[in-house]
């Protein structure tokens, strides 16, 4: 579908399932309020403004899977192809012609295969090689020698070594600033001669143009493409003139089974995270199982809240925020859910920002200059689980708070606020007075809210030293009125009186 006319049929969407044709743009993002999930029939989300999705707070998720071992085929079927140039000889044929000498081809038994990226459908495009008996040279930066012991291939640090101990060069990365036009010019100067490319991945990885003056000259022997800059190919480009060249519509994904298993994976990765917050195949957010998600599920309740805290009693602006897991917290096979959690309630507590949610938090944070630092402590302490949480401007201490768990996941409290133990429930309206600790307070506090009709629902008081300075921590019934602070206030045994809504 064309942007016209997906437009108006998005309006009520809470997930939208694209294959790679239509576009998800900025435009369609802005014009489905309700939308929560991107779902991309396939591997490359080139198509979807995934950028423009992080910050309307919409999961972006793909379907890998489906693809990978069709696109391995094809990607060594492709190789045999430009090594015997059988679709050459096949044409040839059936136009009447029998040149068996001018389509002498290459064996590739021996031969050295270079693989960029080795995904999952790098890896499997490996195995097929060894297979056939080839050598494999792989140039991944996410690759540990390990891995790549494993899989029977030569890892190599630089582009160069795989370059210039390559016969046949094969691409499977995604499109970033990195590898756009990667291979160039300068790539194939350093490339054997007789070298034959294979590209089933992203158009935009090879300069076409480059590719062009490389086949002309005989630097490179052929290239078998199955994806270009600009798709439809037009009629009109080079490649089509090129007797070396091996053209495919990208039909990397073309397989009966192939859309048969993105359907399903497509299907399974929307409703799992529309019913159960599960988080699979997510391009802007971290994996998280369903089994995670209901581990770490309590602690997004304690997080946010804890951040809510903070960001209504926070004095000025904080430039960083420091984030301790601790106990059984820091056991949490993911923490980062809890991290945005925390966040969110931080930067929506004032609800300045709209449309927040734990996909865009993280940006929102790096876009208002707010630093994000997590630790895991062993540091012993009173609770079996624990979450503290800091903020700071350069290495000045601006307020902190943490919480845990009584008794059970159902029973969060914030056991602590400005360095001072208390006992805070995560829900209504609290009211934060910083005193002198003397006698008579707790009573004078109780008449004042009682004369103005305010009932308190607990109390919890916490001090640094017998007469020094007190916390004392009400949660209230009802928000108490602007005369019922200003009486309080009034006291010059308070020093500060403040309301939060959790």
């Amino acid at each position: 579908m064309s942007e016209a006319e997906l437009l108006p049929l998005v309006a009520d969407v809470d997930a939208l399932v694209v294959r790679s044709e239509t576009k998800v743009t900025r435009k369609v993002l802005e014009a489905a309020p309700k939308l929560k999930v991107v779902g991309r029939a396939g591997v490359g989300v080139d198509n979807v403004d995934v950028e423009a999705a992080t910050a309307r707070g919409v999961v972006v998720m793909n379907t890998p899977g489906g693809n990978t071992i069709t696109t391995a085929e094809l990607t060594f079927f492709m190789l045999g192809a430009v090594a015997r140039k059988i679709p050459q000889a096949h044409a040839s044929m059936t136009s009447g012609k029998w040149d068996r000498k001018l389509y002498q081809g290459s064996e590739i038994f021996g031969k050295t295969l270079g693989v960029l990226g080795m995904g999952r459908i790098g890896s499997e495009v490996a195995k097929r090689a060894l297979t056939f008996g080839m050598r494999v040279l792989a140039y991944d930066p996410f690759l540990t020698e390990d891995r790549a012991k494993s899989l029977g291939v030569e890892l190599v640090a630089e582009t160069d070594a795989l370059y210039r101990g390559s016969d046949f060069v094969t691409v499977h990365m995604p499109v970033t600033d990195q590898t756009r036009q990667m291979l160039n010019a300068e790539a194939f100067a350093r490339m054997k001669p007789g070298v034959r490319i294979i590209n089933c991945a992203r158009g935009e990885i090879i300069n076409e143009a480059d590719l062009v003056a490389a086949l002309e000259s005989g630097k490179v022997a052929g290239a078998a493409l199955d994806v270009f800059s600009i798709e439809p190919l037009p009629a009109d480009h080079k490649f089509r003139t090129l007797p070396s060249v091996i053209l495919t519509p990208h039909l990397g994904a073309s397989t009966e089974e192939a859309q048969e298993k993105c359907g399903l994976e497509v299907a399974e990765v929307i409703t799992g995270f529309l019913l159960t917050g599960e988080v699979r195949n997510a391009v802007n957010l971290p994996f998280l199982d369903a089994r995670t998600y209901e581990q770490v599920k309590p602690y997004l309740n304690l997080g946010e809240k804890l951040g809510r805290l903070l960001g209504q009693v926070a004095p000025g602006q904080a430039d960083r925020i420091y984030i301790t897991y601790g106990g059984r917290a820091k056991d949490l096979p993911n923490v980062d859910p809890v991290t945005r959690a925390v966040l969110r309630g931080f930067l929506g507590a004032n609800g300045t920002i709209k449309d927040l949610n734990n996909v865009n938090v993280r940006a929102v944070a790096a876009a208002q200059g707010l630093t994000v630092e997590e630790k895991k402590s062993e540091e012993p302490v009173t609770f079996n689980e624990w979450v503290h949480v800091q903020l700071l401007l350069g290495d000045k201490k601006l307020v902190s708070a943490g919480g845990t768990f009584f008794g059970s996941p159902n029973n969060p409290r914030i056991v602590r606020l400005f360095s001072t133990p208390v006992e805070i429930p995560i829900s209504g309206t609290v009211l934060l007075l910083s005193n002198k600790d003397v006698p008579g307070i707790v009573g004078h506090v109780g008449t004042v809210l009682g004369r103005h009709q305010v009932n308190i629902g607990s109390m919890s008081l916490g001090r640094d030293q017998e007469g020094g300075q007190a916390l004392t921590v009400l949660l209230l019934d009802s928000p108490p009125p602007a005369a019922c602070l200003e009486e309080l206030r009034k006291n010059s045994n308070i020093t500060q009186v403040r309301v939060v809504n959790l």
